[in-house]
């Protein structure tokens, strides 16, 4: 199986390529900086430069060819304007989108987040966020094309990971570690029967592998 993910070098993705090259998978990162890719392949991914606030559809696609899963997981970050909010969480989110079903890339996970609300009012620069992320999980919901998973984490700490989480379509407000949001990822890649479905993640006390059978309904 091989699988592209969008913002290889995120904090959730690093974690996200160690966790599938250890189960003997072929992942590939899209990176904007070429001295990000040592950092990729340590992690047992394959680097893949490409600038997704300015690429196109086609080239993206082309990124994506003979591809199984495609995951989204590139953000501005926490110190980008609100400019970038809209380039990046929706604009560089809704282009991946396009390019997978483009490529006839069936499973597409997409990282969002909790509270990502299309409608979200504020001024603030994190409305804008919210905003750009409910736009583009609203995008990526309309892709007849796509095998679509949703996951909203709440408030991400860089903590060990607990290996227990809540998963659930409503779970209320709450902390998880990247190390938890990346090892369930992990299990969603493996768990097509979880498409269609938009789940919020925190820490709690299911164990991971339990959590991610029991929102597909096994």
């Amino acid at each position: 199986m091989r699988i592209v993910i969008a913002g290889g070098h995120g904090r959730i993705a690093l974690r996200l390529e160690r966790l599938l090259a250890a189960r003997g998978y072929e992942v590939a990162g899209i990176i904007r900086d070429l001295e990000q890719g040592d950092d990729l392949r340590e992690a047992g991914a394959e680097p893949v430069l490409c600038d997704l606030e300015s690429a196109t559809v086609e080239h993206v696609a082309g990124i994506l060819q003979g591809a199984d899963v495609a995951v989204f997981a590139a953000g501005a970050g926490p110190g980008s304007g609100a400019g970038r909010k809209d380039t990046v969480d929706r604009g560089a989110a809704v282009l991946f989108a396009d390019a997978a079903e483009r490529a006839r890339v069936r499973r597409f996970l997409m990282v969002s987040s909790m509270g990502a609300d299309a409608h979200h009012e504020g001024d603030e620069v994190f409305d804008v966020y919210l905003r750009a992320k409910g736009e583009a999980d609203d995008h990526v919901r309309t892709r007849l094309g796509l095998e679509w998973t949703v996951l909203r984490p709440g408030s991400l700490l860089d903590d060990a990971g607990k290996g227990r989480v809540r998963l659930e379509a409503r779970t209320g407000r709450g902390a998880v570690p990247r190390d938890d949001v990346a090892a369930v990822l992990a299990e969603l890649v493996e768990t097509p029967a979880t498409a269609g479905l938009t789940l919020e993640l925190i820490s709690g006390s299911t164990p991971v592998q339990v959590a991610v059978k029991d929102v597909a309904g096994n």
